[in-house]
């Protein structure tokens, strides 16, 4: 049976109130066709796709709010909605947006602390020289630009964390980020998104996941593999989930739904249920462990 959980990565969006440009004018992005999601999706929308599952908690990861615009905004917007009754308390942890390469990004952070259900920032770090639609960084060398580890190294100030996105070409600098910096925590996302499937891809994508295993102040989502596996089943991401958790630990490892962006490739009952069947042979501690109090650790909530 499912145990109680925590969904540690969603996102909501207002499209008739907030700005979220990629979904109003879509981009070339490597899911291809999303307009199923260029609608409105509100905490209603995840209540009532957990309506079947025991769904207790939430983190809510910022959903490319308009870079142009306050990114504190968001985070007022989300404590808003979790400040209402109808919400259940979710989202319980906000994890927003700040560019960390701004000279001014300390007034921005600290503006974001102000909110009780801010945890920490994500500033998406994906890159490929030769993919430009696998790009959604501003450069592919920001984890060794002086200036944008000056607003990094400020996480720590404001006891926030980090959220890595990356591909698993970029393990290796993740891991000499989080080891040089060991006073801000980090939470690799999506599983460092294991896009390629050729045995070469694989062991380089294990091999970037052990490295950054070495970092005492990591943890890891396991997450959006129904992006990267379009016709998923529960037997082809059985391999990806099983050996995050082989390599990190149960100790290190959550689950979350990535929904509504992987709600173009399932419904949000069979893709917990497919994480239930994974570890069915795991014991009640352990799947307490990955289903719901590494979260609670890790996000205070």
């Amino acid at each position: 049976m499912l145990p109680p959980f925590i969904d540690t990565h969603h996102h909501l969006w207002d499209l008739e109130n907030n700005p979220y440009p990629w979904l109003t004018d879509p981009i070339d992005h490597f899911v291809g066709d999303y307009s199923s999601i260029q609608k409105s999706w509100l905490i209603g929308d995840l209540h009532e796709g957990a309506k079947n599952v025991p769904l207790v908690k939430s983190v809510h990861v910022q959903a490319e709010w308009d870079h142009n615009a306050d990114p504190v905004g968001e985070t007022a917007w989300l404590q808003s909605v979790a400040d209402d009754l109808g919400s259940k308390d979710m989202p319980n942890a906000i994890i927003a947006y700040a560019n960390l390469s701004d000279p001014n990004v300390e007034g921005v952070l600290e503006r974001h602390a102000e909110h009780a259900n801010w945890r920490g920032i994500r500033h998406m770090l994906n890159w490929s020289d030769d993919k430009p639609n696998f790009r959604f960084a501003e450069a592919g060398d920001l984890m060794s630009d002086s200036q944008w580890l000056s607003g990094f190294k400020l996480l720590e100030k404001f006891n926030g964390s980090f959220e890595v996105q990356i591909w698993p070409w970029q393990l290796q600098e993740a891991a000499k980020l989080a080891n040089d910096i060991p006073g801000v925590q980090i939470v690799l996302g999506h599983a460092a998104m294991p896009i390629g499937r050729a045995p070469g891809e694989l062991r380089e994508w294990r091999k970037g996941i052990e490295a950054f295993g070495t970092a005492p102040n990591v943890s890891a989502k396991i997450s959006a593999l129904g992006m990267l596996d379009q016709q998923w089943t529960t037997e082809s991401i059985a391999p990806f989930v099983l050996d995050m958790i082989d390599i990190l630990g149960v100790d290190r490892c959550m689950f979350a739904s990535n929904f509504p962006v992987d709600s173009i490739f399932s419904d949000y009952e069979t893709l917990w249920n497919a994480y239930d069947d994974i570890t069915s042979d795991f014991t009640d501690d352990e799947r307490a462990k990955l289903f719901r109090t590494n979260a609670e650790k890790y996000y205070r909530i």
